[in-house]
């Protein structure tokens, strides 16, 4: 078996395993918790070793400095199974089918202007941090306002858990194997496909109802920063250390520079909204 074979492989089966896990954490800890939890970098781990492995630094740099757009877009998807419910009053056939559409039509602008940004002699490490940082930007305007965060109380089937890790391992497994072709930007793209956020909210809405995955929807918008922060730390870090320990260094820097701090960024906008709602209430009992 070839070294793109077993990068394809390997890449693939992990993160098919690892995607598997989100539905249960966002059920048992709640879509606030959940959200952030279910939104580490998992897949983009294997994903990076893989197109590591087999494409040159400069390729690989191409390759990361798209995903922080990537999950940016895939923000916006979530956006959709937030509003699109109640504005349009759009069953969970129609907003899978909306969102997928944005995704696409999104995606595929961006991917072109990123491929001729980065043409013209843009730095991708640049690149990168800029996308990052409109994808901060959304998150936490996403989450400002809080909303109810409900957990599950219905378990979800295990062959929605066996397509949805699927579906990861496929979308992972195209990554890296479009890295070995030389299609950088495509293989970055399609790394941060939304496979683990599509299935995730249509196995959540079909166990628990419509407020179980909304209320994780945001969350994971602001959470999955996290994955665009691996991007950029990888661009630098992998060359430096070598892909298993950069991996590594990656991957605890992001956690600890970002998710940690998201969650307490969410439970202090929550107790906020918790201390206006009380106030509001008590106003309201003394006009009565």
């Amino acid at each position: 078996m070839s070294m793109l074979q077993t990068s394809i492989l390997l890449s693939a089966l992990f993160a098919g395993i690892v995607a598997t896990l989100v539905t249960i954490a966002i059920e048992r800890f709640g879509g606030r918790t959940g959200g952030v939890l279910a939104t580490i970098p998992t897949t983009i781990v294997p994903a990076a070793l893989g197109m590591y492995s087999i494409s040159s630094e400069t390729e690989f740099a191409q390759s990361m400095s798209i995903v922080p757009f990537g999950m940016m877009v895939n923000a916006i998807f979530l956006l959709v199974w937030i509003h699109a419910p109640q504005r349009w009053g759009l069953s969970l056939f129609g907003t899978t089918v909306l969102s997928l559409l944005v995704w696409t039509l999104i995606g595929s602008v961006g991917l072109v202007t990123s491929s001729q940004i980065q043409s013209s002699g843009f730095d991708a490490f640049a690149y990168a941090l800029s996308g990052l940082g409109l994808l901060i930007a959304l998150g936490i305007w996403a989450t400002w306002t809080s909303r109810p965060a409900p957990k599950g109380h219905r378990s979800v089937r295990p062959m929605v858990l066996v397509l949805r890790g699927s579906a990861a391992a496929i979308a992972i497994g195209v990554a890296v194997w479009l890295s070995g072709l030389s299609y950088p930007f495509i293989s970055g793209l399609i790394s941060t496909f939304p496979a683990i956020f599509l299935t995730s909210m249509i196995a959540l809405w079909l166990a628990q109802g419509q407020d179980v995955p909304q209320g994780a929807a945001g969350p994971m918008m602001l959470g999955g920063a996290s994955v665009g922060v691996f991007a950029v730390l990888a661009i630098v870090l992998f060359p430096t250390f070598g892909p298993i320990a950069g991996s590594i260094i990656t991957w605890l820097l992001s956690i600890i520079c970002w998710t940690i701090p998201a969650y307490f960024y969410l439970q202090w906008r929550q107790s906020l909204t918790s201390l206006d709602q009380r106030s509001e209430a008590g106003t309201s009992t003394i006009s009565n």
